[in-house]
């Protein structure tokens, strides 16, 4: 009986040194896994929102048409503005502002990131007719109204953000 005590207990306290170094050696190998860096992703997305940023800034002033053209640089209206700014970053949007409104994925109002599309209901009918692009520190760069053309306004308490539907990542 005394020899089959020791041939268990030796066994036993193999299995359990064992099981330990196992789970060690799985714990120091999965800490010693490398992960894609998840800031090369958004340094692409930030320095895309940048370049759309700066296109849409070198429009600044340039005269509001409704129903301006595709591609028309001498006039925009809001989501022919933002096709074009987006299309120099190869980023290719539908025509109009509702069918923009589809375009990427969702994101709320309190998630807001440079580049993203930000979409309202001016006439409270309850379609989107405003597109616009968030720019960081509460501004939108967009263009809505002759006499004003492309321009930066502020969006928190706006008429952009009392009439504000959604948002969209496109980036």
């Amino acid at each position: 009986m005394n020899t089959f005590m020791n041939t268990f207990t030796k066994s036993r306290i193999s299995k359990l040194i064992i099981g330990t170094s196992l789970s060690f050696t799985m714990l120091f190998a999965a800490a010693s896994v490398t992960l894609p860096a998840p800031s090369a992703y958004a340094a692409t997305t930030t320095s895309t929102a940048s370049k759309i940023i700066s296109t849409g800034k070198q429009f600044l002033g340039v005269p509001y048409k409704f129903g301006a053209k595709t591609g028309n640089v001498s006039s925009f209206d809001c989501s022919s503005f933002t096709q074009y700014v987006y299309k120099k970053s190869g980023i290719n949007l539908p025509r109009s502002s509702k069918q923009q409104a589809k375009a990427g994925k969702y994101v709320s109002k309190s998630q807001l990131q440079p580049g993203d599309l930000v979409f309202s209901d001016t006439n409270r009918d309850g379609v989107i007719n405003h597109v616009s692009i968030y720019i960081g520190n509460g501004q939108l760069l967009h263009t809505y109204r002759v006499g004003i053309g492309v321009t930066i306004s502020k969006f928190a308490g706006s008429t952009w953000d009392k009439t504000y539907v959604t948002a969209r990542r496109v980036l």
